[in-house]
């Protein structure tokens, strides 16, 4: 790139996801934006029955090593301003700072509890509070941070039903586990503070599936929608506990580090999440971090009524009604980097908002609206009267890899995909609403029917963005090919720009393959489209029009060899563009050319170019491939002539001349070197599908 990223890789510092708070509410954890209308009235739980409902289920807290914004009490914090009580960040956050660090234990260690029960049904819920001062992490931060525990009890039976420990967002399935057998322990992601369930014999850690006699902690369903996802129960997790890596970003208030600010002045460096686990901003990197630890426990917390808890802190259980006076929870807006590709750059603009309060949202008064898997509310709907049916809920799925070189292939001539060995985000941008990974899986749920684009990024990744269309009914669009989404490392990317501006085609559609790690990218074409490719790789460009009319277009950023109608930005390699790609005959024609004569001067290569000293069997090899760029450069003049019989006659001979060059090749087995006749066998079976392809267009 050239340096101005603001322009060249899109969106960067200070301009990222507008309302990705959602206007101050999509921002608290486990947020719903649906109401379940066809959920009965829920009323309050008063006094005794509440506290006595609380203290049964009062959860035991876990938290990383790392963390820093332990669950407090935000009332010691607040002020009035304009007739109304407020709680203003910058005097959360500071003071908060001021107390850990003079005390050393976290200050006012604080749950909230609200109590409510579902009118004429046995079913109650009890809710837990958690409010922290800030949250930091790698797709969103902001001031104040309000976390939930819900837990559905039948008061009959006094059985606990469901737990249900919110995640980042609606837009991410929350933590569930319906029919727990024991009461419930959380554990809290650093910095971001989102809430998963712990039951079982590993009382400090996250399971997400059952292995030997150890069960899951989460009972969510697989996605049916995603093969590779059948059996992986959808929900957020803990990443850094299940071996996922996960930077955390430094915030931004005002153009500069969030702690450099004069409204706070016990804020330094030291107060944020460690050094460890945090990157400076998402394109200061070149490839993506190695070194980010695991999850380690750190300080347990119990509620104060239990004893010989073994917890390093207690804290007090307060009910929900003795904060209610606060009316908002106030703060500027932060910012952190976030890359869009360029020609998508201005889809979205804009910086994270603060939280809401708990006692606003439709949640508060029906819990039921929090459940985020369909099975769940289908069992609860099944055994209450009082719980309506799941709703329909479109969602957009895909699991992000890594682009890499091919041990196969030549050397750069191929490559293939991996794990990521980080975890990304995914930004809806016609929400707008970022959302991490887990387990390289990014998933947005809730999200209307129509079009929509995607934008994935990760640390010292380029961003990858596609548009995405979702269909009404409970619908779930798989992104990416086959759904899955390749990033590739800035220090290895390179812009594969196609510019249609010039073309006569109406292009609808644009995919992107490699020889050996097959198709990376694929997606509909409105205008100017680009995507990172690695520049090891090797790539076949198509593109297709309105008429179904096909081209292809041959890309090898690392060697510089290309289509003609390529351009390599006046030497910049980090950049290459197909210009006026046109459909049909002479495309195709154009890329046979291209593959060929490529091939016939990678044999030349691997093989030593003096025709004197090498075996019969390669020279007649290359001397098919030379034959076969001949042919298909007189096809390509016959179809630009309109000369269809002839461009016919050509492509004819074409055929002829790869059923030689496929035999030629298997003679020469033994005398190429074997990754340059694997690269040869996978071009020459492409070229044998697109000189099909040409014979058969209507199209010149």
């Amino acid at each position: 790139m050239d340096g101005d990223r603001s322009t060249e890789t899109g969106v960067s510092r200070r301009r990222l996801l507008q309302a990705v708070a959602g206007g101050g509410t999509a921002a608290l954890a486990g947020c719903s934006l649906l109401e379940r209308e066809s959920d009965a009235t829920a009323t309050t739980i008063e006094d005794d029955r509440a506290t006595a409902l609380a203290e049964r289920f009062a959860p035991r807290l876990s938290f990383d090593r790392y963390e820093r914004w332990f669950p407090t009490d935000p009332r010691q914090y607040e002020h009035e301003e304009d007739g109304e009580t407020v709680v203003d960040g910058f005097d959360a956050f500071d003071g908060y700072t001021k107390q850990f660090e003079a005390g050393g234990e976290p200050p006012a260690p604080t749950v909230f509890y609200h109590a409510v029960e579902y009118e004429e049904s046995p079913l109650a819920v009890v809710q837990f509070w958690f409010y922290s001062v800030f949250d930091q992490f790698t797709t969103n931060f902001h001031w104040h941070d309000w976390e939930l525990l819900q837990v559905f009890v039948d008061t009959e039976t006094d059985e606990p039903q469901l737990y249900v420990a919110s995640a980042h967002s609606r837009k991410v399935p929350n933590n569930e586990h319906l029919d727990p057998q024991q009461r419930p322990r959380i554990l809290a992601e650093l910095g971001s503070h989102s809430s998963t369930v712990s039951l079982n014999e590993r009382p400090e850690s996250f399971q997400r599936l059952p292995v030997g006699d150890v069960a899951a902690d989460i009972t969510n369903r697989g996605l049916e929608a995603l093969e590779s996802l059948s059996q992986l129960p959808i929900a957020y997790g803990l990443p850094r506990d299940e071996g996922g890596r996960l930077p955390y970003v430094v915030p931004e208030l005002d153009g500069a580090p969030i702690y450099e600010h004069d409204r706070l002045p016990s804020v330094d460096r030291e107060s944020l999440v460690d050094d460890a686990v945090t990157i400076r901003s998402y394109d200061a990197l070149s490839s993506p971090p190695g070194s980010i630890p695991a999850r380690e426990p750190g300080l347990t917390m119990e509620h104060a009524g239990r004893e010989d808890t073994g917890a390093d802190a207690t804290y007090d259980l307060v009910p929900t009604t003795e904060a209610e006076h606060i009316s908002a929870f106030t703060g500027p807006q932060l910012s952190f980097e976030f890359a869009i590709p360029g020609f998508v750059e201005d889809a979205v603009a804009g910086h994270i908002t603060t939280a809401g309060v708990p006692w606003d949202q439709t949640r508060y008064a029906n819990p039921a609206a929090d459940i985020s898997e369909p099975a769940h509310r289908a069992t609860l709907a099944d055994r209450y009267d009082a719980i309506g049916a799941p709703s329909a809920v479109n969602s957009v799925i895909a699991t992000v890899s890594r682009t890499i070189s091919s041990d196969e292939a030549p050397d750069g001539q191929g490559v293939t995909t991996a794990e990521s060995p980080v975890e990304t985000m995914a930004l809806l941008e016609s929400e707008p609403e970022a959302v991490p990974t887990f387990r390289g899986v990014a998933m947005v749920q809730d999200v209307p029917a129509g079009e929509h684009r995607l934008t994935v990024n990760g640390a010292g990744f380029e961003p990858h963005s596609e548009p995405v269309g979702v269909e009404d009914g409970g619908s779930t669009a798989v992104a990416g090919v086959e759904g899955e989404i390749p990033l590739v490392a800035s220090e290895d990317a390179v812009k594969l720009r196609v510019d249609a501006d010039g073309t006569d085609a109406d292009l609808t559609d644009v995919s992107v393959a490699d020889d050996f790690g097959g198709r990376l990218y694929e997606a509909s074409m409105d205008g100017p489209d680009a995507v990172y490719v690695h520049r090891g790789g090797a790539y076949t460009t198509e593109v297709r029009d309105s008429d179904d009319a096909i081209g292809a277009f041959r890309v090898r950023p690392g060697t510089g060899a290309g289509d003609g109608d390529s351009d390599d930005s006046d030497g910049d390699d980090s950049e290459v563009t197909i210009e006026r790609p046109d459909t049909g005959k002479a495309s195709l024609s154009r890329f046979l050319a291209d593959i060929s004569a490529e091939t016939a001067t990678d044999v030349d290569r691997a093989t030593g170019a003096d025709d004197d000293g090498r075996p019969s069997s390669v020279n007649g090899l290359v001397q098919a491939l030379e034959a076969i760029s001949e042919a298909a450069d007189r096809a390509a003049k016959r179809a630009a002539e309109t000369d269809s019989k002839g461009a016919d006659r050509a492509l004819e001979a074409v055929t002829e001349s790869l059923e030689r060059a496929s035999q030629r090749l298997a003679e020469a087995r033994e005398d190429v070197p074997a990754p340059t006749a694997k690269a040869s066998e996978k071009r020459l079976a492409q070229a044998d599908r697109r000189a099909e392809q040409a014979l058969a267009s209507e199209k010149l």
